[in-house]
């Protein structure tokens, strides 16, 4: 038989417990009832800008997990100007991310080139259905949206090489040199 005395030393440790609880303030939110305060920039659900994407791939052959399927076509543009020749693009087709294969690691946000993809803080995207987290470039798209805004750039920074360069006077051609005078030639040499 076990000591009545140690069953109530451990009732009351088990008590003291549940009132130091019952007075601290809870940390987690009643969700969906109370929405949670989110970082700006965290990471919910990647968005898609069709306009920038290129085709080029480099998201695709990137992606640890090969989530993102791409298919596009070449149309031929016209020239611009008379003369000129006629010009291919790639037209996207179809970008789709399966969200049930994506590890949220942003190595295809951080490669694209063009400014394409961006996180969007949005993350309630659950379906019912695993088969349903193959998200089209048109829902994709929809989350454009919820993308805040990039940071503020900071005031001390340094300009980029390349505002740098952009930002220099134009260089002003010097005057051609007068030709040089030659030398009559020394005694014995001609």
């Amino acid at each position: 038989m076990s000591n009545p005395f140690r069953a109530a030393k451990g009732l009351l440790a088990g008590m003291r417990t549940t009132a130091r609880t019952m007075v601290t303030p809870a940390h987690t939110q009643q969700y969906p009832d109370e929405r949670p305060s989110l970082p700006p920039r965290s990471r919910g659900v990647i968005a898609l800008r069709e306009e920038n994407c290129t085709s080029c791939m480099l998201c695709a052959r990137e992606c640890p997990d090969w989530c993102i399927y791409i298919d596009s076509h070449k149309e031929t543009i016209p020239p611009t100007t008379e003369g000129g020749r006629e010009r291919q693009r790639n037209v996207l087709d179809r970008f789709a991310i399966d969200f049930s294969l994506c590890m949220y690691c942003g190595i295809c946000v951080e490669v694209c080139p063009f400014d394409a993809l961006f996180w969007s803080p949005q993350f309630e995207y659950a379906e019912l259905d695993v088969r349903d987290l193959l998200h089209e470039k048109e829902r994709l798209g929809e989350w454009m949206a919820s993308v805040p805004p990039p940071p503020p750039l900071d005031e001390r920074a340094a300009d980029a090489a390349e505002v740098t360069a952009a930002n220099k006077p134009p260089r002003v051609p010097r005057a051609p040199r007068p030709p040089r005078a030659q030398a009559p030639p020394a005694e014995g040499e001609q």
